[in-house]
């Protein structure tokens, strides 16, 4: 059931990608049993990886020390996606209460934003943080149009934005309007890019199935610009990462879709599992981390992720 799986491996597209990656490394399976893995996030301090089962109302935890996974947080209340501030605390996208959270260091749940002005989010779905510590959030409808990974329900807001909560007044903005489902999001390593995958055409076979990328402003608030990056060329591009060369890692249909900084797609890690979402980690966040459908898989690349500094 672990180890090696058939179906899995690297193809290079673009030779760049070969640089990226490594011949020797396999694809590791390293836990399965889920419904939706969602929103692998790492902690380096204490080597452990969390991340979501969104339709099993729980987060699980893989300790690196010794490859044991376990439940980190049961109900999780549909969390998806999760990830790690500057201050080393887990914040969480949560369905079921269509809120952003965030765990402080005793254990304690922070709510950070569930409304914005007088109305709840849908089902925030996906956040970054940035480095002046602001919290840029997705909130698509996934979490309100069933009750298979939240509470079936009708949107108080009437639409799907993206979000930003400023780290003094805490207030939230909307910072981006014109998605039909925004979903996955990251920043360029410098900060100046704002990438967010927009994956409408989940519930709309006409609907966009692309990453976006728009501008920061200089102060670091507000977005401008918002062609297209890339459009998947299989299934949908849902969560990813951008490594230390700005390099782009995404989920997609048939497996991880890696990007260069121009948006080419210049290779891929097979999976045989629809993929929803990846993260680095490891000591030298060399490993890509990849939730996909049921599992947790692996892999070594020749790139790192980026470090969180403060």
């Amino acid at each position: 059931m672990f180890g090696v799986i058939e179906g899995t491996g690297i193809e290079i597209i673009r030779p760049e990608f070969a640089d990226r990656t490594l011949g020797h490394a396999h694809v590791e399976r390293l836990w399965t049993g889920g419904r939706w893995c969602e929103g692998p996030a790492w902690f380096g301090g204490g080597r452990y990886l969390v991340w979501s089962d969104i339709p099993n109302d729980r987060m699980m935890r893989l300790d690196d020390t010794d490859s044991s996974v376990s439940v980190f947080r049961q109900p999780s209340q549909n969390s998806n996606g999760n990830t790690v501030d500057r201050q080393g605390r887990l914040v969480t996208c949560e369905h079921l209460t269509r809120r952003v959270t965030r765990t402080e260091h005793d254990g304690s749940v922070t709510i950070l934003a569930d409304a914005v002005e007088g109305r709840r989010f849908n089902s925030p779905n996906d956040a970054v943080v940035g480095s002046d510590g602001s919290v840029w959030f997705t909130d698509p409808s996934y979490g309100i149009l069933m009750d298979y990974e939240g509470r079936r329900t009708d949107s108080e807001i009437g639409a799907c934005h993206v979000y930003r909560r400023d780290p003094e007044t805490k207030e939230v903005t909307a910072v981006a309007t014109d998605y039909v489902k925004p979903n996955g999001l990251a920043f360029s390593p410098d900060e100046t890019i704002l990438y967010i995958a927009d994956t409408g055409r989940s519930h709309d076979p006409d609907g966009p199935a692309h990453i976006r990328q728009h501008r920061v402003s200089d102060d670091g608030r507000t977005l401008s610009g918002g062609e297209v990056f890339a459009t998947s060329t299989s299934g949908l591009f849902d969560g990813f990462r951008v490594d230390c060369d700005g390099y782009l890692w995404s989920s997609a249909g048939d497996g991880v879709h890696c990007l260069g900084p121009n948006g080419d797609l210049i290779g891929k890690i097979h999976i045989p599992e629809t993929v929803a979402n990846v993260c680095f980690g490891g000591p030298k966040l060399n490993r890509l981390f990849i939730t996909a459908t049921t599992s947790l898989y692996a892999v070594f690349v020749n790139t790192n992720g980026l470090r969180q500094t403060r």
